[in-house]
């Protein structure tokens, strides 16, 4: 556990952000492993996963938006020293979770037929769509409780076990993936089906790591982790002020990137392949932001809870730094060699070249987009998650708006779609900038 005494150096931040930053491109390769896979399987699989994976974080965004809070919660217990007290977080989080994936799993069964036709336009993109989010979906049970052991380790500051699990994770989904799409080791090719069992089965492999890397190399009787505490209905009472805003404002954020991609399936099967390439491409800058995002909310919430208000700031200007330089390096490379980057996607002539233009305007809206997410994760490790999922409504009412306009009404070029996400990043960083200078999230008990 990292102590702060009153400040982070940039070395101490990278410390902390270093593995987070390894797991999150580890857990990226993923997607990519699913978008590439099906890139090269046909156009129609390419755009319904776009569609399939969004869906499924839309409701995957629930129980993580949950493990967030969490995380924040441990944070302050671990700054304040109360490290028995982070094990009791995470054992009742654990059981919530549990609960709530099997409720998600049951109403997305009974009720995903019926939305998908009704959102999706083109009916070869409804059927593959609904047959990946139908074999994904049980893989849900073992991701939340994955997502609640990263809450444990990145709340304590042991992030260096979260590179491991990565590797694991992706090293499992790429094997699988590729048995299952193409149908190897005498096993039929499932195609866009072969991609959701595989990524299901990578997070089960994802869960066993966790659990046997706990039981060997983490201190159990220090942080309450030596056997199952009980279900305390008090305990997950009071974590719920915390928790039940990072969960809705996780789940409404990428609920309404979902409708960006549904307002784009309107436009043809061959603009939402090509947002499909773009939004693959945009995860390979967003995990590195949201790498220090998250060292961000830690660190802040850390700090909070050894007593060291006043340094807030001054650690948010130093991960700004950090983030803008490193974020930067990869946004130039992108954009001297955006075919290169395209074919990571996809194997189809016209389509890279079709993709190129939306991927530059994708790429500029992260000199925004590092800035609103820095200050917006250091609203919420301040503990001020109902005030974060406030000015991410104003940022999303905004952005909707401007969907709405651009690609339902003018029916624009997919090019011109993409400009959303400066929208979208310069509202959030202004009332999330606002916020943090104002000093109301002073003296906020968690």
């Amino acid at each position: 556990m990292m102590k702060s005494s009153g400040t982070y150096s940039y070395g101490n931040i990278w410390k902390v952000a270093y593995p987070i930053l390894i797991s999150l491109v580890m857990e990226q390769m993923i997607g990519l492993t699913d978008t590439a896979f099906l890139g090269r399987v046909g156009e129609v699989e390419l755009g319904a996963s776009a569609i399939a994976i969004v869906y499924y974080m839309v409701l995957f965004m629930i129980g993580f938006g949950f493990s967030i809070g969490a995380q924040i919660i441990i944070g302050r217990r671990n700054g304040e020293g109360r490290y028995r007290e982070t094990g009791k977080v995470f054992w009742n989080g654990l059981y919530f979770v549990l609960g709530l994936s099997g409720v998600i799993i049951l109403l997305s069964e009974l009720f995903t037929p019926w939305m998908m036709k009704f959102m999706v336009s083109s009916a070869a993109i409804y059927d593959a769509a609904l047959s990946y989010v139908r074999w994904r979906l049980p893989g849900m049970v073992f991701a939340f409780c994955t997502a609640m052991f990263r809450a444990f380790y990145v709340g304590t500051t042991q992030t260096k076990t979260l590179t491991l699990n990565s590797v694991v994770m992706v090293l499992s989904n790429v094997i699988f993936n590729y048995i299952l799409i193409f149908g190897k080791c005498g096993l039929p090719a499932l195609g866009i089906t072969g991609a959701a069992i595989g990524s299901s089965l990578a997070e089960l492999m994802s869960l066993v790591f966790f659990i046997i890397y706990t039981r060997t190399g983490c201190d159990r009787p220090k942080y309450g982790l030596d056997k199952p505490a009980r279900f305390e209905k008090e305990e997950l009472r009071s974590m719920m002020p915390v928790c039940v805003w990072t969960m809705i404002q996780h789940t409404v954020s990428i609920f309404t990137w979902l409708i960006f991609f549904l307002f784009i399936e309107h436009l043809g099967e061959r603009s939402l392949a090509i947002s499909n390439i773009v939004r693959g491409v945009s995860g390979l800058i967003w995990v590195v932001l949201q790498a220090f995002s998250s060292t961000c909310s830690t660190l802040v919430s850390n700090m909070i809870g050894e007593g060291h208000q006043e340094k807030v700031m001054s650690l948010v200007r130093r991960i700004l730094k950090l983030s803008y330089g490193i974020v930067g390096v990869i946004m130039l490379v992108i954009c001297m060699y955006p075919e290169t980057i395209a074919r990571i996607y996809t194997d189809i002539p016209d389509l890279i070249t079709a993709s190129i233009p939306a991927m530059l305007v994708m790429v500029s809206s992260y000199l925004v987009n590092v800035g609103g997410q820095v200050f917006f994760l250091a609203v919420s490790g301040t503990g001020s998650t109902r005030t974060a999922f406030k000015l991410e409504l104003i940022a999303l009412f905004v952005y909707m708006v401007y969907c709405a306009v651009i690609i339902g009404w003018l029916k624009m070029d997919v090019a011109i779609c993409w400009t959303a996400e400066h929208v979208y990043a310069g509202m959030l960083l202004i009332c999330s900038w606002i916020y943090m200078r104002s000093g109301r999230w002073k003296n906020r008990k968690v």
